[in-house]
């Protein structure tokens, strides 16, 4: 019986977008956990951060860097493993990848590629602010960070009138700034 001489075709990757916990270790579920421990690759927003929270679990996967300064020559690389065959997990330091974090030039350029891209869920710290928060609406706006630059992020916070709870990132140093700034562009009366 003759045989194709022909090369198999390689296995096609997986991307996983897996959440991590916000703050406590313990809120890792048991498919992220799984995820992370059969993966061949993580892309981490920050190794630093990443290996303690894979240690105190056990995974001693390899890991990426994958960061603001480094995502669109890291997405080709993660790519290239993808294309072989690898199943690659995208985390960021905590909270959901790609959410005001990095990943979400890899996700796209994965289905661009035909990947198969599967979201993980967990943790995500606006939707997990918003349910503590004690405000009743239907709906909420997400805006994520504002420019540093004080002009600029009073210009976009001009832009958010409304009448809905609105979700902000900011960095700690800049908080009392922002909150500043929120008084003057919403008025007193807004909560």
């Amino acid at each position: 019986m003759p045989t194709d001489a022909s090369p198999a075709p390689a296995r096609a990757g997986e991307l996983y977008v897996v959440a991590t916990p916000i703050g406590n270790l313990s809120d890792l579920s048991r498919r992220a956990l799984e995820t992370l421990a059969g993966a061949d690759v993580i892309a981490c927003e920050d190794t630093r951060t990443t290996r303690p929270l894979l240690s105190a679990h056990g995974i001693a996967a390899k890991t990426v860097a994958l960061h603001a300064h480094n995502e669109r020559t890291g997405s080709a690389k993660l790519l290239e493993a993808l294309a072989a065959g690898q199943k690659v997990a995208l985390v960021s330091d905590a909270g959901t990848p790609g959410i005001s974090d990095p990943g979400a030039l890899l996700v796209a350029a994965a289905h661009r590629a035909g990947v198969r891209v599967t979201p993980i869920p967990g943790p995500n710290a606006a939707v997990t602010a918003y349910c503590a928060s004690g405000f009743i609406a239907d709906r909420f706006l997400f805006v994520g960070f504002l420019p540093a630059a004080a002009g600029a992020r009073r210009k976009a916070l001009a832009g958010l009138k409304g009448d809905c709870p609105v979700i902000f990132y900011e960095a700690p140093h800049r908080v009392l700034d922002m909150v500043g700034d929120m008084a003057v562009a919403f008025g007193p009366a807004r909560e």
